[in-house]
């Protein structure tokens, strides 16, 4: 039996963003104050989610439009990782002989979360297994199931909706995730769900929603959109400064460790803060001792064909098969920039570089969108 359920709101303790309000509750509050901004990756993970629901409720029987021409990222890929999902599913229901499947259900467990809700993509019931199935289309980091607090959330969400009616021993959670050939799945008996529900999963719930309990920096941080300007995050980061950097001849090799396994942590801290400081200079702000000035950027051709036409004219060959030589390349072909510059200055741009922010003693001009004051600038070509 198939039952057709389709919905995408978000809650604020939401499922997917559990790992990080479990390790530091107080973070959930601060997060819900800030708006969110929606990417690329994250409007191409809607649209392979919408065809993905498509192509199971296509294999349950069920009529529903095709979306495919009104996706804005559908490609080829998506296309054959929503198939393999399909595939995957109708495989796990074939185990069974009178399953009920649910895609795209509601599954609330504000029992142990105030307000707490979530998405299932796919679950499955039938005699006492419960499955739930969550397709991930980032390629990025696999996921795995195992002791996954967002599948755990679905987990209880799903309980609620069939423990009544079924006499569900363990619940199968299952990440399909396509693109990197990853299928994790985890079971969980019915009663440890429930004992890490009360014991780990309430307490701090309850704290996140309140706003309160202690703030914690770790791992969790990386989706926290008040990363750059956390406190606790800087202190931890910051504890590596009682090394004082010397020459690393000079430290104990446990120092030196205790270094290499906060060095990551260290540089995406460092590397948030700046895109902070830029983002909020680019808004206006004047940071003392900084400034915003244009990037570097490199020399481009601006067509190929006519490059290649030219350098052939010349009596040379412009290939390094299979394609044209690169400008630094052509220039040694070619005798030198002044050869170069008479043959292809015309088929040579220069891209506008992007604003970084540097400290205010860089010779470069300050950053001024509005006078666009870099076109004249540039040595070599035109810009693009």
């Amino acid at each position: 039996m198939a039952v057709k359920h389709s919905t995408r709101a978000h809650a604020v303790l939401s499922a997917s963003a559990s790992s990080r309000w479990l390790a530091c509750p107080p973070s959930a509050k601060l997060n819900a104050e800030i708006p969110d901004i929606t990417t690329d990756y994250a409007r191409e993970g809607t649209c392979a989610h919408e065809l993905a629901e498509y192509k199971v409720n296509k294999l349950l029987g069920i009529d529903a439009p095709d979306p495919t021409e009104n996706l804005d990222f559908y490609d080829e890929e998506m296309a054959e990782c929503t198939d393999s999902y399909a595939q995957y599913i109708a495989e796990e229901i074939s185990k069974y002989s009178d399953p009920v499947i649910m895609v795209e259900q509601r599954l609330d467990f504000s029992k142990y979360v105030p307000g707490g809700f979530g998405t299932g993509d796919c679950v499955i019931v039938a005699d006492d297994v419960l499955t739930v199935i969550d397709y991930k289309h980032g390629k990025g980091v696999p996921v795995s199931a195992e002791n996954n607090s967002q599948m755990m959330l679905y987990a209880l969400g799903a309980l609620k909706l069939f423990d009544s009616l079924y006499d569900i021993k363990e619940i199968c959670m299952v990440i399909f995730q396509p693109r990197i050939e990853n299928v994790s799945e985890s079971v969980i008996s019915v009663s440890e769900l429930l004992c890490w529900a009360e014991n780990e999963l309430k307490p701090k719930a309850e704290l996140a929603a309140k706003g309160e309990g202690e703030f914690c920096a770790g791992e969790h941080c990386r989706f926290c959109k008040v990363k750059a300007t956390c406190r606790k995050r800087a202190e931890y980061n910051l504890t590596l400064a009682q090394y004082d950097f010397a020459p690393a001849a000079t430290l104990e090799d446990t120092e030196i460790e205790a270094i290499l396994e906060k060095a990551d942590a260290l540089t995406a801290w460092a590397a948030d803060v700046k895109e902070y400081a830029l983002s909020q200079a680019l808004a206006g702000k004047q940071w003392t001792g900084y400034k915003v000035v244009e990037g570097r950027s490199n020399r481009k051709y601006t067509d190929e064909k006519a490059v290649a036409e030219a350098v052939k004219a010349a009596g040379k060959n412009p290939y390094c098969e299979p394609e044209v030589l690169g400008i630094t390349a052509m220039t040694k072909l070619l005798g030198g920039k002044k050869k170069f510059d008479k043959l292809l200055s015309k088929y040579v741009c220069k891209p506008q570089g992007k604003p970084t922010l540097v400290p205010a003693s860089d010779n470069r001009k300050a950053w001024n969108p509005a006078q666009n004051d870099f076109k004249g600038d540039f040595n070599y070509g035109k810009i693009c």
